[in-house]
């Protein structure tokens, strides 16, 4: 039985008035029915999808998601199982790989963000949100630590936001996401496409090699520091995944 893919690819034409139709490369997470959480064949399936973003004649990526969520964040369903070494591992390449990708990347959010799911936001290049939903950093009422994903996120958030989002846990909305710098704006789900589109036809005005060069610019500091500390923030991830504490609140949290 073939298993449904997880993530869809798909190259769209932006109408541009008095200009040429530009391609630009839109990837949705497609796992719904389970809130599209970083499952293992998810973050592998993601990776494929925007290593062919890479290749293909496309000027920029839009990274979506189906359902009423965008990503809830770990699959802990999966976690429990198999442990989350190969997984954190994974998703600090996707991570990578969204810093590094030679084209900006745009996160059009629509729907709640939890815990490695706002990895994925933070390492986009422009994240414009919905702005009715909630974001939020659950891993420490878990008895996790938000370690790969803090490697995108840190650099992003004001440090005094960082520490009150990642200790307490407690939801935020939208527009404190912008305020401290996580996204790049709000605005309300109706109007989330023509935002996005309107930062698409903003990119379109861009050449190629300028906005490569410009976004290797832009990311150089924290892919330098992502490379430092990678390998720790992994294993960390693992180690704290695996521990009794751990287990015991995800079991909790799967019961209910």
């Amino acid at each position: 039985m073939t298993t449904p893919s997880q993530v869809a690819y798909d190259v769209v034409a932006l109408d541009r008035p008095d200009a040429p139709p530009v391609p630009y490369a839109r990837i949705t997470l497609d796992a719904p029915r389970r809130r599209n959480a970083l499952s293992l064949a998810l973050l592998d399936e993601l990776r494929a999808a925007l290593d062919r973003a890479a290749h293909d004649d496309v000027r920029a990526v839009v990274l979506a998601a189906s359902g009423s969520a965008f990503c809830s964040g770990a699959d802990l369903t999966e976690a429990l199982a198999q442990g989350m070494t190969v997984s954190a591992r994974r998703l600090a390449d996707v991570l990578r790989d969204l810093l590094a990708l030679p084209k900006p990347v745009v996160a059009r959010v629509h729907g709640p963000v939890r815990a490695g799911g706002i990895g994925l936001v933070a390492a986009c290049d422009v994240a414009v949100s919905a702005d009715q939903i909630t974001y939020a950093f659950t891993e420490a009422r878990l008895a996790l630590a938000p370690a790969v994903i803090s490697l995108a996120v840190l650099p992003r958030m004001t440090p005094r936001a960082a520490s009150h989002t990642f200790l307490t846990g407690a939801p935020f909305t939208a527009a404190e996401a912008a305020a401290w710098g996580l996204v790049t704006s709000t605005v309300p789900l109706a109007d989330l496409d023509t935002e996005v589109d309107a930062v698409l036809a903003g990119l379109a005005a861009g050449d190629p090699q300028g906005l490569a060069a410009t976004k290797e610019l832009l990311n150089a500091d924290t892919l330098a520091r992502f490379d430092t500390h990678v390998d720790h923030a992994v294993a960390l991830s693992a180690e704290l995944f695996g521990s009794e504490r751990a287990r015991a609140a995800m079991e909790r949290l799967l019961a209910r």
